[in-house]
């Protein structure tokens, strides 16, 4: 049967967010109704909000959760109800040309639920990254479920869903960051801490964290990072991350911001034939000018990251194994806890550089 829940959408470009009701259909056969325990207010959400990823209103937002399952489709498999389980946007198909060579993170063919959740009214909904998790409950595929140790803390198991798992494994997976590596991190939010505290676990000796703001960069050091660079008090960014390296440059560059002008220092802040990972989203007019032969005469490697190249049946299960050890400090992204009432103010205090996270617990 159907069941009428509360949830938090978005019904025009911009406009505020309201809390509703929301009409959670049965399952189809491969989908599963999870009970939202906590669910992170990301940046992404905000950009549903405003229009920035699409136009196809009303979204039920929120995406970065953990919950439990409670009820499941005819042929699912994956799961069972009762499970405890970190919610993902990239259900790996095994069937698309990525997958077929080996490359499932990069999947260009995730699974989503195979019915629409709706408004009373019977408008359907468009669930943010096909989870739309700021709500009692959701629907979505089994292969969006992964399951993990059921003593962790919701609000902080969840924020792998997301912007932790992208900054991680910007990190350790994309950035590849190993034992002795020196590693230099642009922007110190959520997912630019995220890549300190994986650069940190990988096994990098010197983490420069840079950022133009001083709280930011106490933050960072809390995650993991040995040096820190005000960009506001130094005249050029390069030559600070040089007077750190024995004027080389480090490793691995993360650039959490996802600007023209942080992506250069990005690029002539590493050593030669060093790594570039980009995991800040630029904006759709943004452009780049330099010159080609620096390209060439540098060398190394320029990626992108996209949610931290993860794998979420391989990824998730050990990065809360490693938090439960002591090894992975994923409660310090925790700033606050607030209700589904109190989206709005999150946005207000994410966009403010005042919290790391904000955790909608439910």
């Amino acid at each position: 049967m159907s069941q009428t829940v509360k949830g938090v959408i978005s019904r025009s470009k911009k406009a505020p967010t309201e809390v509703v009701d929301v009409v959670i259909p049965d399952p189809g056969a491969r989908d599963v109704v999870v009970a939202i325990k906590a669910c992170g207010v990301c940046h992404t959400d905000l950009a549903y909000r405003e229009g920035g990823i699409n136009d196809e209103y009303p979204f039920l937002l929120g995406h970065e959760a953990a919950g439990v399952v409670e009820s499941v489709g005819s042929d699912v498999t994956h799961v069972e109800v009762g499970d405890f389980v970190v919610l993902n946007w990239r259900a790996v198909c095994g069937q698309c040309r990525a997958c077929k060579r080996g490359r499932p993170w990069y999947c260009f063919d995730t699974f989503n639920a195979s019915v629409p959740m709706t408004l009373t009214d019977g408008t359907e909904l468009t669930p943010a990254l096909g989870i739309g998790a700021f709500a009692e409950k959701t629907l979505i595929h089994e292969l969006q479920c992964t399951k993990v140790n059921p003593e962790t803390d919701p609000a902080v198991a969840g924020l792998l869903g997301c912007g932790v798992m992208a900054g991680l494994g910007a990190a350790m997976n994309t950035g590849n960051v190993g034992r002795g590596d020196s590693v230099a991190v642009i922007g110190c939010g959520g997912v630019g801490d995220a890549a300190i505290a994986g650069a940190r676990l990988a096994g990098a000796t010197k983490i420069i964290a840079i950022d133009r703001d001083a709280a930011k960069l106490e933050w960072a050091k809390d995650l993991g990072a040995t040096h820190t660079i005000n960009g506001s008090e130094v005249d050029d960014v390069v030559t600070a991350v040089q007077d750190l390296t024995d004027g080389f440059g480090v490793d691995v560059v993360v650039d959490a911001v996802g600007r023209p002008e942080t992506y250069k220092q990005a690029f002539y802040a590493r050593d030669l034939a060093g790594v570039v990972v980009l995991v800040g989203v630029p904006t759709p007019e943004m452009t780049l000018e330099m010159p080609l032969v620096d390209f060439f005469s540098r060398g190394g490697a320029l990626k992108s990251s996209w949610y931290g190249d993860c794998l979420p049946e391989r990824d998730f299960p050990m990065l809360v194994d490693l938090y439960e050890q002591g090894r992975l400090p994923l409660e310090k992204f925790v700033t606050e806890r607030i209700g589904l009432n109190d989206i709005e103010a999150a946005f207000e205090a994410m966009h403010a550089g005042k919290v790391l996270r904000s955790v909608v617990e439910i």
